[in-house]
């Protein structure tokens, strides 16, 4: 496969999964600004999800100070911001209409709907666009994309490829999400364990639609224990960090063995996933949740880079 198809093939999967996450974080914002103000916290809970995108600067040298309003504009409708839902999805479908012919019609008619009623709901007054509204319509259509990827095409390199643009997505972002907890407890370490604490895990697993899933898993009592577990060494939980670099090494193992050629991304993940795989709980927590988040973000950036290296600059191949 060409390294410029394999790229464009890869941006396709981390655009949609990128516009998702988007989405799940402002569902996450619209959930915890419902609670009464505690008067602690990183700033705001809306400033915490500027954090946690990696968006503040952009957002700051545009607007200022984080105004409800402004920021569900700049996650959602800005071209200017390169992680928005609307620039994602606008890029998820350029890069799929330059490899049109190494997707099935399925996929293609599903991003090209997404990045046409995109285009209707950027012509709609904002007065009548509900949050809720926004976010809902974005999952649905990620789904429906991924559905349309798993269900019809063929299983050679490009679905590879496909693959690993997501599970190293999702691993960055539930990553990401997790931390915006972090910043909306940050600095009481006694609001740890209280309903207010509670109330907040409660609403990260809504958000990432992995509530009944959890009860499945742990049942009783909601604690940040189990739910760190959950989130991040669960191997039965599909957006767990495990679970994401577990499938991101899989795909590597199969272009390896496609190729006929081991890769450093490939040893890369592999560490990656078995660092995880011996971790426990415990361990993250003497870490500290942030730093362990921090950390594991750079080192999915650095897998990342590899690949980008190896597989889609066309120079290592």
């Amino acid at each position: 496969m060409l390294s410029r198809t394999a790229d464009n093939l890869f941006w396709i999967a981390r655009y949609m999964e990128r516009a998702e996450t988007m989405a799940r974080l402002l569902e996450v914002g619209a959930r915890i600004a419902l609670l009464p103000s505690a008067g602690h916290g990183y700033r705001s809970e809306w400033d915490s999800l500027l954090q946690a995108s990696g968006t503040a600067a952009g957002f700051a040298k545009k607007y200022g100070d984080p105004v409800q309003r402004n920021i569900e504009s700049y996650l959602f409708f800005d071209h200017d911001n390169v992680s928005s839902v609307a620039t994602c999805i606008s890029r998820a479908r350029e890069n799929a209409r330059i490899v049109r012919t190494a997707l099935t019609t399925q996929v293609w008619d599903a991003l090209n709907t997404a990045f046409q009623e995109m285009r209707q709901l950027e012509r709609t007054p904002r007065s009548q666009l509900e949050l809720s509204r926004l976010t809902e319509w974005t999952m649905r259509h990620a789904a429906m994309v991924r559905g349309a990827i798993d269900a019809t095409l063929l299983r050679n390199d490009g679905w590879d490829f496909l693959g690993l643009g997501y599970k190293l997505e999702r691993a960055d972002n539930t990553a990401r999400l997790m931390d915006v907890k972090y910043y909306v407890l940050l600095p009481r370490a006694d609001y740890v364990g209280s309903g207010l604490d509670n109330y907040q895990w409660t609403t990260l697993l809504r958000a990432m639609s992995s509530h009944r899933a959890f009860h499945w898993a742990y049942g009783g009592e909601i604690t940040a224990g189990k739910i760190a577990h959950f989130l991040i060494l669960n191997p039965q939980c599909p957006r767990s960090l495990l679970t994401a670099i577990e499938g991101a090494t899989q795909h590597l193992d199969r272009l390896a063995k496609g190729y006929h050629t081991s890769t450093q991304a490939q040893s890369r993940s592999r560490a990656l996933l078995g660092e995880l795989s011996e971790m426990t709980v415990d361990d993250i927590f003497e870490e500290g949740l942030h730093e362990f988040l921090s950390r594991f973000i750079g080192d999915v950036g650095e897998v990342s880079q590899l690949v980008g290296e190896i597989y889609l600059s066309g120079v290592a191949r």
